[in-house]
This record gives structure tokens, C-alpha cells and sequence, in this order.
């Protein structure tokens, strides 16, 4: 009964209100998205992968392989994460040979930040 609606059928609120209401949101949306990736990857364990995008927003890495079907490629990656699911090292392979390793922070919007 306290509650009056706008002309549009929302709720009135104070524009504060609001504002925190949307940054909660958006801090959940967030929180949620870094959460897969910690929930899909396991710390430490290796993963491959046939290409890696670091500039991807959000980044994703897509669907692992598994080494004998990444092996057969001319270039590869193995993505490996670390404990808090926030920081990725990146070694790419180029014919079997590790070419080059790469360090990247994962951002809250799950872009990629190279370290």
C-alpha cells in the first residue's frame, strides 16, 4: 500500500536506491560470469585449445581439447589457471615446440589484461 507505481507500472524508487540497485546487479552479473570460468577450468590442470583471442570481450576460451587432438596441429595453446581463477598463463605451441608463454589477469568483465 506504501508503494506507488509510475505511469509505466514500476516501482518508484529514489534515484540512490536505484543506483545501488544497479550496481548490485551488475556486481552479480559480473561475480557470476568469473565464477564459470573457475567452476569450468580446474587451478593448475592444463587445457588446450586450437586458437586463443586475448582482445575477445568477454573472454572465452571456448571448448578444450584434449592433447591428442591438439597435438596433430601445427599451432596450439595450453591455458593453464591459477587458484583464485583470476590470472591465466598462455603458452603457445608452434609445431609441438612451446614458442612463447604469456601471462593475462582476468578482469571482472572477463576481458583480458596482459601482466
Amino acid at each position: 500500500m506504501g508503494t506507488s507505481l509510475c505511469p509505466r507500472g514500476q516501482m518508484n524508487m529514489r534515484p540512490g536506491v536505484r543506483i545501488a540497485a544497479a550496481v548490485i546487479a551488475t556486481l552479480f552479473w559480473v561475480g557470476a560470469g568469473a565464477a564459470s570460468l573457475a567452476e569450468k577450468f580446474q587451478p593448475g590442470v592444463p587445457y588446450y585449445f586450437e586458437s586463443f583471442d586475448p582482445a575477445m570481450k568477454p573472454w572465452d576460451p571456448g571448448q578444450d581439447l584434449n592433447i591428442e587432438e591438439v597435438f596433430k596441429n601445427y599451432v596450439y595453446y595450453e591455458i593453464i589457471f591459477d587458484k583464485s581463477g583470476r590470472e591465466i598463463m598462455v603458452n603457445r605451441y608452434l609445431q609441438n615446440r612451446k614458442e612463447r608463454s604469456d601471462r593475462f589477469l582476468v578482469q571482472p568483465d572477463r576481458s583480458l589484461e596482459g601482466k
